[in-house]
């Protein structure tokens, strides 16, 4: 497994963490049984959010962590919060993001988060307030670094005005959601594609450096299915099966190899709860895809270079 730095940080994290979204209805030994496969193949992040199944994904990691006797320093553990689901609203106050982070604590059974991410961007946001919520668990010991998801340029840079250092922004992003890449290459274009419906965040945090992770990176649309095998898309799967056999992988890991390709570095969340799909996905990131081939999967989308 090949690992970076975290955006600014010391953090050293493997380019393919495990997303926790879907632990909570599994049974308590098909989660120590992920968990153990992802520190085999060298990932040793976890990615989670306090609303993942309200709270049990994460109780039942941290059930599996101490059944599985892990010592703390040897994994990375990132949480986030900011969605209320019981008031549907979003909310950045401090009292919540304090709250949450505590409560995100008490269920992982640890003392303190690697990084806590805001999850979503709440309009009614006070920078300076983030920053002293932030300010108060970073002193505590609680968080060490903090991110957003899914933020736009100008809405970080509302965060940095208010002394808030962001590492990482966590977004949708694959081959069939690939909207930051498109943006960019159909400059001074009218077409659909030319219109930058992400601020051109891609560039944004490679200038900034903070780090880009990948959520849902085998879906299509806004959790429109898995389009990997899906008969949606031929032309798309074709080519991942084509390169899969040249590069002795599956379709899927070359799906991960292709957003792993990418010059901005990110870092791609796999939310697979089989071990054994996970280890076929980490092969992705033993494959060094040409730009001929990034391109070629790129055009089987149904996507026109201009």
């Amino acid at each position: 497994m090949e690992y970076i730095k975290l955006g600014k940080s010391d953090l050293e994290c493997p380019r393919i963490a495990l997303g926790c979204m879907r632990l909570g209805d599994k049974p308590e030994e098909r989660a120590e049984a992920v968990i153990a496969a992802a520190l085999d193949e060298g990932v040793n992040m976890f990615d989670h959010a306090d609303i993942y199944a309200d709270g049990e994904s994460e109780r039942k990691f941290g059930r599996a962590f101490k059944a599985l006797g892990i010592s703390r320093d040897k994994v990375i553990l990132q949480s986030k919060c900011g969605i209320r689901k019981d008031l549907g609203t979003f909310d950045f106050s401090k009292k919540h993001i304090v709250e949450a982070a505590e409560g995100s604590l008490k269920r992982l059974g640890t003392d303190y988060l690697d990084i806590l991410l805001l999850h979503r961007p709440d309009a009614l946001m006070e920078p300076e307030e983030v920053a002293e919520a932030f300010d108060a668990l970073f002193r505590a010991g609680k968080v060490r670094f903090f991110g957003v998801s899914n933020f736009s340029p100008y809405q970080i840079e509302l965060l940095k005005g208010g002394r808030v250092e962001v590492i990482a922004n966590q977004l949708q992003f694959s081959l069939m959601h690939a909207a930051m890449v498109e943006e960019g290459l159909n400059v001074n274009m009218y077409n659909d594609e030319s219109v930058q419906r992400n601020g051109d965040i891609l560039n944004y945090c490679r200038l900034n450096g903070i780090a880009v992770q990948a959520w849902s990176p085998l879906n299509y649309g806004f959790f429109g299915g898995i389009f990997v095998g899906n008969g949606k898309f031929p032309a798309l799967n074709a080519e991942l099966s084509r390169l899969g056999e040249k590069y002795g992988c599956t379709p899927a890991a070359i799906a991960f190899a292709w957003i792993l390709r990418h010059p901005a570095k990110m870092q791609v969340i796999a939310g697979t709860t089989d071990p054994e799909h996970l280890r076929a996905l980490c092969r992705g990131a033993e494959v060094g895809l040409t730009r001929e081939e990034w391109y070629g999967l790129y055009r089987s989308t149904g996507k026109i270079l201009p």
